[in-house]
């Protein structure tokens, strides 16, 4: 199987090619605003894509695609009915938690990851590589406080079912570097405190000049932190960048 990712300078997000082989068929997985590197490799490879994969509407993970799939020919585009009410795009199918659908020698299984959005989707691919956008990454997790996310819960919910997953299984994330489902079982800070190895903090904290306790501290991929804080005023749990917590 062939993975080609981009990174864009800006904002950190990949956009991804995925096929089955040279001469073979393949996807786009969200956009970045840098996937001419993808459309080229296709083009090198004889690779035809045949949908473009959207997990979510954020302008970091759709920004170029209108023009891709004009290139392409008109592939259809693919998303969870809920993110598709928010691209404006056309989207020409649908697709929900446990769907699959097949081109070439690819198998892909969207699985619902709310949280960080609504409609997220994570594509698994094969069985054997999982692309997970905004609510998983390299030693961290996505926020909950963006536009059209639906909260604390789901977000930790969607990271303990990709837990679940073979421990072999690559992540492919939305952000920045991959890594597997083994090394996040062990090493994610979120995740560690969520299986009940390791204990929340204490702190108290400004968050938007809200009072609120800060539960975890962590790393996050662009180089800053992600904290995970309770909002002193409403008990609301929430995932937000470090940049936000004035402590």
């Amino acid at each position: 199987m062939i993975v080609e990712r981009t990174e864009n300078p800006q904002w950190l997000s990949n956009a991804y090619l995925v096929a089955d082989q040279e001469g073979g068929k393949g996807v786009l997985i969200d956009g970045n605003d840098e996937l001419g590197p993808l459309l080229e490799r296709a083009e090198q490879d004889g690779i035809e894509i045949t949908h473009i994969l959207v997990t979510h509407p954020h302008l970091d993970h759709v920004a170029g695609l209108a023009e891709a799939r004009e290139k392409l020919g008109g592939p259809p585009m693919v998303a969870h009915p809920e993110a598709a009410a928010e691209i404006e795009e056309e989207v020409g199918e649908t697709i929900g938690d446990g769907e699959k659908l097949s081109t070439g020698g690819l198998e892909i299984e969207a699985i619902s990851t709310p949280g960080h959005a609504a409609g997220h989707l994570a594509f698994l691919v094969n069985g054997s590589d999982v692309f997970t956008a905004d609510v998983l990454f390299k030693g961290t997790v996505g926020g909950t406080m963006a536009p059209g996310a639906s909260g604390f819960a789901d977000l930790k919910a969607s990271v303990m079912r990709l837990m679940d997953l073979p421990h072999h299984t690559t992540i492919h994330p939305g952000h920045k570097d991959s890594t597997t489902i083994a090394a996040e079982w062990e090493q994610n800070p979120f995740v560690r405190i969520w299986r009940g190895l390791d204990s929340t903090g204490e702190e108290e904290v400004t968050v938007w000049g809200r009072p609120a306790t800060l539960k975890l501290w962590a790393p996050d991929y662009d180089g800053g932190h992600k904290a995970w804080i309770v909002f002193g005023d409403s008990g609301e749990e929430a995932i937000v960048g470090g940049s936000q917590v004035e402590k």
